[in-house]
Order: structure tokens, then sequence, then C-alpha cells
């Protein structure tokens, strides 16, 4: 009898992944049961494999454990939160609370390969910062004991003191598997910048070089954090801390230009063409080639003069014949006449092309105008109190960092793992402001809580992540204040920007699922059993279990729902009718031809709805067939 597909309520199992991969490039090496033959593996490659037993590399206390961690699937779910969220049921933003390792496994599914830009501020892990569990191996457990929502007996909680032996091991094993599994979500052209200072950023240099692959080291980005001080240093006073940048696949960038900034236009630019005027102003380089130029004997050449005579450089131009004859044609060339009579020529660079269109420029690898104080700024304009958070980043930091992330695209996900108080939100929304984008952000933090008697805490947040919503939710209302205020500062496009934003809270599956690792006990086999009666949790709604069951179907959380009503039943249309899902728990003949007369790619209904009727789930599953559904699953 045929049954329909049961729905794997895991998140994307890496381990097969990869071997898929491995699959995909050296099917020959795959012997019965898909496991790999080593010896023909080492044959295919050749002189390529490294069978010594020293060989370079990093390696430290508890790193084979991070593998087992990253291989480990999540059963947990993200359940939306509708009373936290801004425009719900239009915005194509996210904001997750829960610990990042598990969300970032839930996200594989959905979000493989489709993130443009990476941002995270992780621990710099100081000593008194190290706040995510001890446990890998019980990642969702550890969290849920973490945030008051299981017994903690057993679980441990503290910072990462410099006297334990393993203090640079400790903050490895956290990063080591977020860094892995983001990775994965990078598109091929996707970047990421991670904030360190100078306590890691050599382990986490070598992390990165094994995780992305040192020749796709971009450069460390120096922030100037600060203007001075440091009466409190012992020995040299710190001012700065790094950006390490890395791309997915160097190979593959092709734009990596920014917009000038206000700045650099008005220091620069200030010459001006009346005949060019489109063009905006220009700067002057000489044309002369400097002496450290390699010599070139197609580089000495004459140019004409307005006046009609030639001019030859004293060594050589820094243009060959062919663009000096384009610059003349496109009065790119300047002549100025010195006191001595001679002409002494200069390159234009216009500040806009042929069209119109402004220049773009490579960004530079120091940021020395933007300073942690102006992070404490922003924290007292929104919330009125410094003390709120410690020490945010500024969102203009990260507004560079966008800019150069994203280049000339206007659209594209954007993700930080470590969001804190919410700044990068505030730069990805200040960005799409600048550009009349749709960038999309997709913010992740810890609910780590905050002290009753702190400044935070008498404000009434209960967490670092009650913040960071509340700030995201604050620059919204004073963008759209400003928007009403000034309309004639705006673009009509700009009034359409997208201002909202979607929460989902980390929680157990909707689902009750047998756990392997349950004791051997009659007591406890008892318990999951009793569990087990009823499949879905007694507290599950039904867009909770909707939106876990998009998730683990491979779909964004921002697709678009449609509720339908077939044969009397409630039907959700998901991506304009590829996914058909009802929740129903009582299916009837009528309602299962109503969803396949859709015609939709794949179909999901609840296991319970069939009643046990194993005629009409046989029925189902032909119905379906008849009617070229790919993929009809229960669960």
């Amino acid at each position: 009898m045929e049954q329909p597909e049961k729905l794997d309520l895991r998140s994307l199992d890496l381990q097969q992944h990869q071997l898929e991969k491995l699959k995909e490039l050296f099917p020959e090496v795959f012997s019965e049961g898909s496991k790999i033959d080593w010896d023909k593996l080492r044959l295919t490659l050749g002189e390529q494999v490294d069978i010594g037993k020293e060989r370079f590399g990093m390696n430290w206390p508890g790193k084979a454990d991070c593998f087992k961690t990253i291989q480990q699937p999540s059963i947990a779910s993200l359940v939306p939160v509708r009373e936290e969220s801004v425009d719900f049921d239009t915005t194509q933003n996210l904001f997750m609370e829960g610990d990042n390792l598990e969300v970032l496994k839930l996200l594989q599914k959905s979000y493989l390969g489709k993130v443009k830009m990476i941002y995270i501020d992780p621990p710099y892990n100081t000593g008194n910062d190290f706040i995510y569990p001890d446990n890998y191996s019980e990642s969702l457990e550890t969290y849920l004991a973490y945030t008051g929502q299981a017994d903690s007996e057993g679980k441990k909680f503290s910072t990462n003191a410099e006297t334990d032996g393993r203090f640079h091991s400790k903050w490895m094993n956290m990063i080591y598997p977020r860094l892995f599994l983001a990775k994965n979500l990078l598109s091929d052209e996707g970047l990421i910048f991670i904030s360190i200072d100078d306590k890691e950023v050599t382990n986490l240099k070598n992390i990165c070089n094994e995780i992305f692959g040192e020749e796709n080291f971009i450069d460390p980005i120096i922030w100037k954090k600060r203007y001075g001080g440091g009466a409190k240093e012992k020995y040299l006073v710190a001012l700065h801390e790094y950006i390490l940048v890395y791309a997915r696949n160097k190979a593959a960038l092709t734009n990596f230009f920014i917009p000038l900034d206000e700045d650099s236009i008005k220091r620069y630019y200030t010459n001006k063409d009346e005949k060019f005027s489109v063009r905006g102003g220009y700067r002057t380089h000489p044309l002369e080639g400097m002496k450290s130029f390699d010599s070139r004997e197609n580089l000495n050449f004459a140019i004409p003069a307005p006046d009609g005579t030639e001019v030859w450089p004293k060594r050589q131009w820094r243009w060959g014949p062919e663009k000096v004859k384009e610059a003349l044609k496109n009065n790119e060339i300047e002549f100025v006449k010195a006191k001595n009579g001679e002409w002494v020529l200069s390159s234009k660079q216009y500040l806009n092309d042929e069209n119109g269109e402004i220049r773009e420029t490579k960004p530079f690898s120091i940021i020395d105008d933007v300073f942690t104080q102006h992070g404490t700024n922003e924290i007292i304009d929104i919330f009125g109190n410094a003390k709120i958070f410690d020490f945010p980043k500024p969102s203009e930091l990260i507004l560079r960092l966008i800019q150069i992330g994203f280049g000339s695209s206007t659209s594209g996900i954007f993700l930080d793992f470590f969001s804190g108080s919410s700044a990068s939100a505030h730069a990805l929304i200040e960005s799409n402001k600048l550009v009349n984008g749709n960038r999309r952000y997709i913010n992740v933090q810890l609910p780590e809580p905050v002290e009753k008697e702190s400044d935070a805490g008498k404000a009434g947040f209960k967490t670092i992540a009650d913040i960071g919503k509340e700030r995201i939710r604050r620059v919204i209302k004073r963008i759209k204040k400003e928007h009403s205020q000034k309309a004639d500062m705006f673009t009509s496009t700009t009034s359409e920007l997208d201002f909202g934003f979607r929460a989902f809270k980390l929680q157990p599956s909707n689902f009750n699922l047998w756990k392997m690792d349950v004791d051997k006990t009659p007591e406890a086999i008892t318990k999951q059993l009793e569990l087990n009666i009823s499949h879905i949790s007694p507290d599950a709604g039904q867009e909770a279990i909707l939106f876990e069951l998009l998730l683990k179907s491979g779909f964004e959380l921002t697709t678009p729902i449609i509720k339908e009503n077939i044969a009397s039943k409630i039907v959700f249309s998901v991506a304009e009718g590829e996914l058909l899902v009802c929740l129903e728990k009582e299916l009837t003949q009528e309602a299962i031809k109503g969803i396949a007369e859709k015609k939709p790619s794949r179909v999901i209904c609840l296991d319970e709805g069939f009643q046990n009727n194993d005629q009409l789930k046989t029925n189902a599953v032909q119905i379906m067939k008849s009617k070229g559904v790919v993929k009809f699953q229960t669960v």
C-alpha cells in the first residue's frame, strides 16, 4: 500500500549535503552504501593528497567536537511573534531571538547560498563576555535552560576567564561551527565582515583561512575606534580594532566599488568645466609618469597643445597614444601654462560619467572618522540613556561596510547573527534610504538577560534581544515621522521602502519527536511513548506549525502565503501555489481532490488528518500523482 512521503523535521543534514557535493565531483570514489573508497580518492587526486603524519594546519582541544556539533541537525523551530513585529504581513526583514548556532542550522535549507553579506561583532573573548553554552551537543536544551524555559540542572553558563586552561580553545570552539554554517549561507559573490580585536585576531584569521580558504581573504580593515585617551592603559594606547573581510568565492567578485561620499566630493572635485557641466566637478592628476614607472618607449610621444605646439614628456606619459586620443576627444586632459611658458598636462577625473551617473571608487582599508562614541551617542539619541547598551558599534561604521558588501546592488540579504543592539539593522535601513533599495536584513540575537538593577532593566528591558527589537521600532518611527514632516525631501520610492520586520523566537519543534538519546529506563521510555501519542504539541498554533513546515521544506520565512478555503477546509497557498499546506485534523476525499486540482508542485498534510483511514491516505497518493503533484508529504 503506497504511502505519502514523511517530511523531515530536522534541519539540513550537513554531513549528507557534503557527501552529495563530493559525489558530484568524484562519483567514482563511492562504493556500495555511499561509502567513500579512500584509496580510489587518493588515486583520483594523485599527488595532491597529503598522507604524511606532519602537515601544516591548526588544531586545538575540542576541534573534533566542533564537527560533531556542525553535523548534528536541529529539531527546533522558529515561532512567529506577531505582537513584537512591525508590518508582519508585508515585510521582508527578520529578527530572530535565539541561540545563533541553532538558528544558523535552521536557516540552512531555506537560505543556502542566498546571503549577499554577513557582518558579525562576536564576543572578543575579553574574559567577561563569553555567555554561550559550553555543552554544544545539546544546543537546544542548553539554550532552553539558559532562557529559563527548561530545568537548568547541570547546565553551566559563565564567563571565560583567562585563568582557565582553555581560554582560547573555548572561544574557538564557539566561533568555528558558527562560521562554518555561515559560509554555507553566503552566495557565490557573498562577503563576510567580522569585527575583532587583538586578543583573538590571529586565531580568527587562521580559522577563517581554514573555513573560507586563504585564497578568499580580501583584507583587514583597520577601524580607528576612538580619538585618544588611554589614561588607564598599561602600555600603548589602543586606538584600533580590526574587521576581517573574506569572500565566499573571490574569483566570482565582479564589483568592488562604492559610491563617493559627500566629504570626498567637496574636498576633491572642486574644478568646474561649464562645457561639460553634466559631468560635474573634476579632480586632476599629473599626466607625466613618475620616476618609479618602468620605462616604456610607446609612452614617449608628442601631444598637441591648444596653441598648436607639441608637448613632449620629460620622461614618459602615464597613458598610451590611443587613450590620450580618446581623452582629448572627451576633454579629459587639462592644459595649464607654467610661469616659464611650458605646458603642464594633467588628466581630468570627472565626478560623473558621460551619462551623468556619479563616479564610484574602491574603498580604503582604514576607517578613521567613525568612533565608538558615535555609537554611544546613537543609543542616547534613541533611548535617552547611554547605559542601555554598552559600546555599541556605530551604525555609520556598518553602513560603510554595507556599501562595500553590496556595491551597486540595491537588493539582497544581509545577515548579522550577533546583532546586539541592532546597529546593523539600523544601518541597513539607512542604506536602503540612500539607494532607494530593497536590501533585506536577518538579525539573530541571544536573549541574554540584563540585570534588573541596570539602567536597561529599570527601563523595562529583560534581554539584549528586547533592546535590539525596540531600537529597530524606534528607528522606523523616527524615519516615518521625518518623512511625514519633510515629504518634499524624499522621493516617491523612499516612501515605499520596507520599514518592518517579522519577529521569531527559537522554540522546540511543534511536533513531538522521538528522542534517540532517551534513557533506556522503563520510566523514560514510557514518558516518550506518552508524548508521542499525540504527534503535535498541544501548545502549537496553526501559524507556528505552518512556519516550521515552511522552513524545513526549504522556503524562506518571508515567502508569500495566502489562506484559501477548499471543500470547507483551510489550505495555505505558499509561493503563489507552488506549495499547498493543509493543517486540518479531519481530511476528506473532496478536500484532497480540491487541493490536487490546484496542481501545486508540493503538498503537505498532517498525518493526523487522515484519522487512521489508510484507504483515504492511499487514494490521496494516487490523486496527487494523477494531477502531477511532484511531492506529497505528511507530518
